[in-house]
């Protein structure tokens, strides 16, 4: 059978019938039922299935002769498009993958380090923990020895270099890209956090050598000390206006400042850096009602909008609506609290305003901003397409 014709028969399966996917609950990606909810909108469902199938039927096309996408050197690419692939609706590729799926595969265990990391050239933990999510997102035990040694790869990336002229390290704790020195921040290690999630059940019967977890009490503290917010960060940036409370940044040591409030330079909370805020918070099992978790929320409820990534503009711009999605659907929310007492139905919002962007050739791209490799289609699609997945059932 032609791979195209697999895909437009597997996507097909689900029009007119019962959608077999999940809705994510509280308790970050457990199913809340085995039959799936009623459509609400069953109209913008379909046309979001209409945009995944484009989307994917570009992917497939897109696909090296050697089983990568985009780049050999970077396997997070590749696994990136796989997982959308995995988790397109009918469920019928997860169920029985077709060939330019499973070479797909076979390039990431191509990418299997003896230290245990599934990376390329450069970024292992961020092409690791990528990796992870589309390893784990296969049925069956068929990686779960390559995923129990990447578990204990990334478990080590965690930053506890020593103090420097006596002060202590702002990075202890987090997780950086894997091969940048004492340097982590909240999107890698958001990325890391996952991957340790969605792996958990794992931790059961490890040997001695993979059998530690996480430190997730200085994991925690990392991610305060990237939040804006004066009651729970002592760093010498941080202020209690308005407009940055309760917000993430990138790194606790920005090397840039956006604004001058309070009389000091101060950088600017921003939305994609927040949605990991919040969702690295959700993964470290902090409650919905913990003042860190409720200040990040109100920070997205202020500053919700689908038109740019809020303080940075066009720039990540998909990356912003991907980390949207997870963040809010893992949260469990479907109307999310705007400021004056409004609501904002965001799955409807963002499934519209993505729709309205893909090309014809079933393609995304960032046609305003290059920075974080958004003028790469594949990259930018295999976004648009695992967050449009995330959103299917929910609409």
């Amino acid at each position: 059978m032609k791979r195209s014709t697999f895909l437009k028969l597997a996507l097909g399966a689900s029009v007119g019938g019962a959608i077999p996917a999940t809705t994510p609950s509280v308790a970050r990606g457990e199913a809340t039922a085995d039959v799936p909810p009623r459509a609400r909108d069953r109209s913008l469902q379909l046309e979001i299935e209409h945009a995944i199938e484009k989307g994917l039927t570009f992917l497939e096309k897109a696909q090296d002769s050697a089983g990568f996408w985009s780049s050999a050197d970077y396997p997070a690419l590749t696994a990136l498009a796989l997982l959308g692939f995995v988790n397109e609706p009918s469920g019928t590729i997860k169920a029985k993958p077709p060939a330019f799926v499973e070479k797909g595969f076979d390039y990431l265990v191509s990418c299997v380090k003896p230290d245990g990391g599934i990376y390329g050239r450069a970024l292992a933990n961020y092409n690791t923990s990528v990796s992870m999510l589309a390893l784990n997102a296969v049925e069956g035990d068929k990686y779960i020895d390559i995923l129990r040694k990447a578990r204990a790869f990334v478990i080590g990336q965690q930053n506890f270099y020593p103090k420097q002229d006596g002060k202590m390290n702002p990075y202890e704790g987090g997780i950086g890209y894997g091969d940048d020195g004492p340097h982590s921040d909240v999107s890698n290690t958001s990325f890391a956090f996952e991957a340790l999630y969605e792996t958990r059940a794992l931790k059961a019967g490890q040997d001695s050598a993979t059998a530690r977890d996480l430190n997730w009490d200085a994991a925690i503290a990392f991610l305060q000390r990237c939040q804006n917010d004066p009651k729970t960060n002592a760093q010498p940036w941080v202020t209690g206006d308005p407009k940055n409370l309760g917000g993430f940044i990138y790194t606790p040591v920005e090397s840039h400042a956006d604004d001058m409030i309070d009389g000091k330079k101060t950088p600017r909370s921003y939305g994609s850096m927040s949605y990991s805020g919040l969702l690295s918070y959700i993964y470290a099992e902090l409650e919905k009602n913990d003042p860190r978790v409720v200040a990040v929320y109100d920070w997205l409820g202020r500053n919700y909008t689908v038109e740019e990534n809020p303080g940075m503009g066009p720039a990540g711009l998909f990356y912003y609506y991907h980390t949207m999605s997870k963040a809010l659907s893992t949260y469990g929310v479907d109307e999310l609290p705007l400021a004056g007492g409004k609501t904002a139905n965001w799955r409807r919002d963002l499934a519209l305003k993505l729709i309205d962007l893909q090309a014809s050739v079933g393609s995304w791209v960032n046609d305003k901003s290059g920075r974080w490799w958004e003028k790469d289609p594949v990259l930018v699609t295999s976004y648009v397409v695992r967050t449009l997945e995330m959103m299917h059932a929910g609409v």
